[in-house]
């Protein structure tokens, strides 16, 4: 299975996704993606001699010249690993059932745009909510409402801070990630 992962901030997901399947014969890590010259996940690119893509608005926009890349690269999984830029319908259309995600909240709550890490975690506190978590969901055209594909589920302490919730959430996306990425290849 080759995989492109889609990242735009320091690819702590990119990095472990990386570790997790380095050396596994059945999963290749093809090409990362980043909207963020700054991103960590172009460095973890560089450091693990994955080729390293800088993506601008614009090759979103022209989804079809991307779709073909990927395509003609043979990649069967599109992971989104902290990428926030919204995919175009063209790229679903090139793609569907093969982009997923995880979004930091148990969908459909605290889903849409705009939310996405600390936005979540500090509606998350200020609602006191005894409970979060994450979702892996496949992509479609609106912003976290693809089909759910897992949810697991975090207990929010009365004592929790933003960075407590955090490292929370950011614990449980490391663990499962791997996990759910893995189940596509015995589908």
């Amino acid at each position: 299975m080759k995989i492109a992962l889609f990242a735009s901030g320091k690819g702590t997901n990119v990095e472990n996704i990386i570790r997790y399947f380095n050396g596994n014969k059945s999963v290749n890590i093809s090409v990362i993606y980043s909207n963020n010259k700054n991103s960590g996940a172009i460095l973890h690119a560089k450091k693990y001699q994955i080729s390293g893509i800088l993506l601008k608005q614009e090759d979103l926009s022209f989804s079809n010249k991307l779709v073909n890349e990927l395509n003609s690269n043979q990649i069967d999984l599109v992971v989104l690993a902290g990428f926030l830029l919204k995919i175009p319908r063209k790229f679903i259309e090139g793609f569907n059932g093969k982009i997923i995600n995880v979004h930091p909240s148990l969908l459909p709550k605290y889903g849409g745009k705009g939310m996405y890490g600390d936005n979540i975690h500090k509606l998350v506190l200020s609602n006191k909510e005894k409970k979060t978590g994450i979702t892996f969901h496949y992509v479609n055209e609106n912003y976290d409402e693809g089909k759910i594909i897992a949810q697991y589920e975090i207990e929010v302490d009365s004592n929790e801070t933003l960075n407590s919730l955090k490292k929370k959430i950011s614990r449980e996306e490391l663990l499962n990630y791997p996990k759910i990425i893995s189940s596509f290849l015995n589908e």
